[in-house]
């Protein structure tokens, strides 16, 4: 069983910049399979948008999509984990903190991502969050 989360973790994650138009994250989203984005400026992390941050605070909202940069929607105040801190301690920041996802960040740059579905994935391969998450998407 892995014990850091350079293990277990999402290597290269899909970024954008934060001037990013709404709808053109969407179709990242849509293309890549994935529920989140992170929002970086030369590697560094600067945000995180979610599916449901796009339906949440800027549809629910009235935003025009098209004229939104992701910064007005994406969250900023992010916890983070390093590739060699141990899983058990990823585990107790997305406890305490209520979160889905964790961005790796190795001297200062994004260099990957840690979500639950991951962590499913890798303690526990029967549960049916391990499977949702190896599931293919929906068509």
């Amino acid at each position: 069983m892995a014990k850091h989360v350079r293990e277990v973790m999402t290597a290269e994650p899909v970024t954008v910049s934060e001037q990013t138009p709404l709808p053109e994250v969407a179709k990242l989203m849509r293309e890549k399979n994935i529920g989140d984005v992170f929002i970086t400026e030369e590697d560094h992390v600067r945000g995180l948008v979610t599916d449901r941050d796009l339906v949440i605070r800027a549809l629910a909202e009235d935003r025009d999509p098209s004229a939104t940069p992701v910064r007005e929607v994406c969250s900023t105040d992010l916890v983070t984990v390093s590739p060699q801190d141990d899983i058990d301690q990823a585990v107790r920041l997305m406890r305490e903190h209520a979160l889905r996802r964790l961005p790796v960040v190795e001297d200062d740059h994004l260099v990957g991502a840690l979500s639950i579905g991951d962590l499913a994935i890798e303690r526990d391969r029967r549960s049916a969050l391990a499977d949702i998450s190896r599931a293919e998407p929906n068509k």
